[in-house]
């Protein structure tokens, strides 16, 4: 079938301007699909980071809006297993202004315990020790800086939503870490200082750090059945379930991504299909001629089929190029899912979706091509004359 080559190459582009819609057709809808995958790879199918794998998270089994007393972190750290606990919350709020460049993350944690509960950031011992010795330090990961232009000594002003202050803040520490490198991170002592009311004392979460990975589910149980009788109970679960969770909030994400899917396959075999078919219904004289010639049947059915294949192809490496770029803007745009921030065409995602073009462009070209080879010379050029 490789010496067809040629031949299949010259039939593709004999009409230019349908061969080029085509392709592009294809790279549109592969490119859609290939950061679909992507997304749902990262969110589903990704291995849990060793460092993540020993974290759990403890919110209110209500809502994630609505805090815990702080005595909750003493009964936690008692259950067997747990290494540390550490209180921390969301803190919201705007810096400089709305936009999209000034939308990252902030929580109030416990600058003593941090370095322990999150090892996997890095950053020299200095900055540690200057972190946790002044209230209104911060740290603050390495891209988030750079991209917001900030450095070593520089202030940061914090104007609070949920929580009614403003807290002048100074950049002592900036981490970089595998994931969740664009977050900040200050002392909550500093923020139950400027507070009033009901919401002094309070945590939104605790993190907890267990002493392996086969302890974290019975440290979960055990958690929750220490708090079953309190007034207000907890769910507890893994860091990464947590954040499956928090995602799976704004509905049934894991249908609606199988279900985009699905709908630009089908599109895609719409889209090659009616080319296909069109392709071969303006060659029946030549599929008599080719007959004539000596061309097997098995032959012709082969050389349209490779040009479906060829085609899909094609337009399959186009949109996987273009979902590489559609990730790269993914990363670079403001996210607080950190799956988000390291969104990538992996190669088994490549491959899957290329596998998937050419299992398109065979199954829309294979019943045109099937009928063409299994029509007789006589027909063939008695159905253009």
């Amino acid at each position: 079938m490789f010496r067809y080559l040629p031949l299949i190459a010259k039939n593709c582009w004999r009409n230019r301007r349908r061969t080029t819609l085509t392709v592009l057709s294809v790279a549109a809808s592969l490119s859609l699909l290939g950061i679909l995958v992507a997304v749902y790879a990262a969110f589903y199918l990704s291995d849990t980071p060793p460092d993540q794998a020993l974290r759990l998270v403890v919110r209110n089994k209500v809502s994630l809006v609505f805090a815990m007393p702080e005595a909750y972190g003493v009964k936690i750290k008692a259950v067997p297993g747990v290494r540390e606990v550490m209180a921390q919350q969301w803190f919201g709020g705007q810096y400089k202004d709305d936009r999209p460049k000034n939308l990252f993350p902030r929580f109030a944690v416990e600058p003593d315990k941090i370095f322990t509960v999150r090892s996997e950031m890095q950053l020299p011992e200095e900055q540690k020790i200057a972190f946790q010795k002044e209230r209104t330090a911060c740290l603050i990961g390495k891209p988030l800086a750079d991209k917001l232009d900030i450095h070593l000594g520089d202030r940061m002003t914090l104007k609070g939503d949920i929580f009614p202050v403003t807290l002048e803040l100074l950049v002592r520490g900036i981490y970089d870490a595998p994931e969740n490198n664009e977050v900040l991170y200050f002392d909550r002592k500093y923020l139950d200082e400027s507070i009033q009311g009901a919401l002094k004392g309070e945590v939104g979460m605790w993190v907890v750090l267990a002493d392996s990975a086969e302890s974290v589910p019975r440290i979960a149980s055990a958690i929750d059945e220490e708090f079953r009788n309190a007034t207000i109970h907890t769910t507890t679960e893994a860091e990464r379930a947590f954040q499956l969770g928090f995602i799976n909030s704004m509905g049934n994400v894991k249908g609606f991504l199988l279900s985009i899917c699905a709908a630009v396959t089908f599109t895609v075999l719409l889209v090659s299909g009616n080319t296909m078919a069109m392709a071969v219904r303006e060659r029946v004289r030549e599929v008599g001629i080719l007959k004539t010639l000596g061309f097997t049947r098995e032959a012709i059915l082969g050389m349209i089929l490779g040009e479906a294949l060829l085609l899909a192809l094609i337009g399959g490496a186009i949109g996987l190029g273009l979902a590489s770029l559609l990730c790269i803007m993914v990363r670079q745009a403001p996210a607080f899912i950190s799956q988000l921030k390291t969104l990538s065409i992996q190669p088994p995602v490549a491959l899957a979706c290329l596998a998937l073009a050419a299992a398109i462009g065979l199954a829309s070209a294979f019943i045109p091509a099937w009928n063409a080879s299994r029509t007789s010379i006589v027909e063939a050029l008695r159905r253009n004359d």
